[in-house]
């Protein structure tokens, strides 16, 4: 690539050459980065709701969730993938595997890598992994450039692109955006549909993921609990929906979902600060929490949270698969 690309300007809606034509096209797309990246909230400003946890903390992601974005012209299926980093546990190390797969498997690559931070070793780390995929198409995503003044952005997409020639890859497109501030988002997928294989959609219409309910309930009810937590507790906490039921004897029209979940922790000391003085702390996980599942299923729940210890399950092979890893 001679000249870097970047694009900032939006093409003028349904009058593409991607769209002026008859060719659909429908693929996998996932977004990588170290972890705290903005992958998640990108993906939701994608579909348009919430289908992603997001956090400030990294390593949250844990699932590969879809978020499915539907075009007239095209069906774009986001795979979010956790972070990839140096692995310190075996559950780090499954993390990984599961990341290498997933690029193998999509149509095009997405790498994340954030305005207001100078490229670190674990974009390198990243970069170089990605350089060593040689057919997959890569966008280079300049992600949370609300943070950022003119100058600090214009500096960070050209050490972004001397980092593509430095290893060796050809970014298809740099892309800055802001899903927070919503700048960009829709030019990132008009973008991406491009490099998406021709065929017909590949879900129903409506469909935002194929996550199954139980798994994405699970995930809502995690990401409210990592909220405000000590810096010790957030690879510490798997959250398992135990059973979702519609409550018996309810008229029709005033349906109740019953839903008992487990939060584990890998220490009986974790569980003063999951719990909080009087139980407060759980119990506003559960408020959160539920406005989020309610939105998620359109119908209200009762939800039942209980804290167990696991010990150290992130080492534990057996522990890891009960918990769903």
């Amino acid at each position: 690539m001679g000249a870097m690309s970047v694009r900032t300007q939006t093409p003028e809606p349904s009058e593409s050459p991607e769209s002026s034509g008859s060719v659909h096209r429908a693929g996998f797309a996932c977004f990588v980065g170290r972890p705290n990246a903005g992958k998640s909230t990108l993906t939701n400003a994608l579909v348009g709701q919430k289908v992603a946890i997001t956090s400030n903390r990294p390593q949250t992601t844990r699932h590969t969730v879809r978020g499915i974005v539907h075009r007239p012209e095209a069906q774009l299926i986001l795979v979010d993938t956790p972070g990839l980093h140096k692995p310190r546990t075996l559950l780090g190390e499954r993390l990984n595997d599961v990341v290498r797969t997933t690029w193998a498997e999509v149509d095009v690559i997405g790498f994340c890598l954030p305005a207001d931070q100078k490229i670190g070793p674990g974009d390198r780390f990243i970069a170089k992994e990605l350089a060593g995929i040689k057919k997959t198409p890569k966008v280079a995503i300049v992600t949370k450039t609300d943070l950022v003044d003119p100058k600090a952005l214009a500096e960070q997409l050209i050490a972004i692109d001397q980092l593509g020639k430095e290893l060796g890859i050809e970014w298809a497109e740099i892309v800055p955006v802001s899903a927070v501030g919503d700048k960009q988002v829709n030019l990132l997928a008009d973008l991406l549909i491009p490099l998406l294989p021709p065929g017909p959609a590949l879900y129903p219409e409506g469909d935002l993921t194929d996550e199954p309910e139980q798994v994405m309930v699970a995930e809502l009810i995690r990401e409210a609990a990592l909220e405000g937590v000590r810096d010790e507790l957030p690879h510490s906490i798997a959250v398992v929906v135990e059973e979702m039921l519609p409550r018996e004897d309810r008229p029709a029209d005033k349906p109740l979902l019953d839903i008992h979940a487990n939060l584990y922790i890998e220490r009986s000391s974790q569980k003063g600060i999951i719990i909080g003085p009087k139980g407060k702390r759980l119990k506003d996980v559960g408020i959160k929490s539920r406005k989020h599942i309610e939105a998620l299923l359109g119908t209200p729940v009762f939800l039942d949270l209980h804290v167990k210890v696991a010990k150290d399950w992130q080492r534990d092979p057996k522990q890891l698969r009960r918990l769903g890893f």
